[in-house]
């Protein structure tokens, strides 16, 4: 699945270059262009709009790809693609038409600001980014703490403010152009350092309605949950499959008792995919969003597991400095699968709110 997605020369570079990705920034710079230039950023969007068509199913296939050779391109590949995924489910056609072009060759960086967002929709946290309107301008004063593909060479993020004036809250598209808008110095990462991962500070950034992408944060969100939840799992579903398959081909002699364990994870893994590349697309997670968020902690957990056989089948030399390199750099890349916003606690705390009425009814 991974050689059918990836052409062969991109597949080589990213193994080569895993390891720097993860432990240096310098590389930073080359990744984005490197994925576009292989044409990743245009699967899943319609030929209309300059893709090679197929939907948001496709593209999680193809972040799972990236992120089985590193975890940090797959990491910026679906921060960038996510970008992306809410142009295309905006009503703004005009930002679409504009800002389209270079992001699917990868010329200017994409970046999703809304997982503090994602926390406002489940209760868990309150927006960051406040609005205030000025004649026909909106004026942006606030912080995103945390931000991945924040090219030095130039980005797009998108944001959910807070509405003045009775307005509800919005989600715009902020430019690292604009006035107002400063990045910060890369984020001390213990992994994944060249992703370009950095916060903004906002300050009496004015843009105008031409910038908005929905006018309602709390409607919108609820219909793009789904595509930036599924795109997220391909990072799970990659790491967990380059881990299972390191360990089916590290087994020798006195380690075949771990086969059985492998062999039925990986059937676990092939039918949660399954699921999710079936129903991405439907009302099912949008309805049911309880079912994606338990779907994303079975994934995650799936990522453990699998590096814990990998370990098991690899032995002492995983420890080894050389031998054991690539492993290292899964068990680091995997640290950051529970913590992603929303992190593991942030969903199983969202199911429980969800879950308490119903307990409730129940009793009574």
């Amino acid at each position: 699945m991974i050689d059918a997605i990836l052409p062969a020369d991109l597949g080589r570079w990213l193994d080569g270059n895993a390891l720097e990705l993860d432990v240096k920034s310098e590389g930073a710079s080359s990744l984005l262009p490197k994925l576009g230039g292989a044409g990743l950023f245009k699967i899943g969007v319609p030929t209309q709009f300059g893709g090679s068509g197929a939907d948001v199913a496709a593209a999680i296939g193809a972040i799972a790809a990236v992120s089985a050779r590193s975890l940090a391109a797959g990491f910026v590949f679906w921060g960038h693609r996510t970008f992306i995924e809410y142009l295309l489910q905006s009503p703004n056609g005009a930002l679409r038409e504009r800002l389209l072009p270079d992001l699917l060759a990868g010329h200017r960086a994409g970046a999703t600001g809304l997982s503090n967002a994602m926390k406002f929709l489940n209760g868990l946290e309150e927006l960051q980014l406040r609005a205030a309107q000025h004649g026909q301008s909106i004026q942006i004063e606030g912080k995103l703490p945390w931000v991945t593909n924040l090219r030095k060479e130039g980005f797009d993020v998108a944001a959910a403010v807070r509405g003045g004036d009775r307005r509800p809250a919005f989600v715009i598209s902020l430019s690292s152009d604009d006035d107002g808008v400063e990045r910060s110095g890369d984020l001390d990462l213990m992994a994944m350092r060249a992703t370009n991962t950095a916060a903004i500070k906002i300050g009496r950034a004015v843009i105008g309605e031409d910038r908005i992408i929905h006018a309602n944060a709390s409607e919108w969100l609820l219909q793009v949950r789904p595509a930036f939840l599924g795109l997220q799992c391909g990072m799970s579903i990659g790491l967990a499959r380059r881990s299972l398959s390191e360990a089916q081909r590290q087994i020798g002699s006195g380690r075949g008792v771990l086969m059985a364990p492998i062999e039925r994870l990986a059937a676990e893994l092939h039918d949660l995919e399954a699921r999710l590349l079936s129903q991405v697309n439907g009302p099912l997670f949008v309805d049911q969003p309880i079912l994606l968020f338990r779907l994303r902690i079975r994934l995650a957990k799936i990522v453990s597991e699998a590096l814990e056989l990998e370990l098991g089948a690899t032995g002492g030399k995983a420890y080894l400095s050389s031998p054991g390199e690539g492993y290292q750099r899964r068990l680091r890349e995997s640290a950051f699968i529970p913590v992603v916003t929303p992190s593991l606690v942030q969903l199983k705390a969202a199911i429980e709110a969800q879950e308490q009425p119903t307990r409730a009814r129940e009793i009574a």
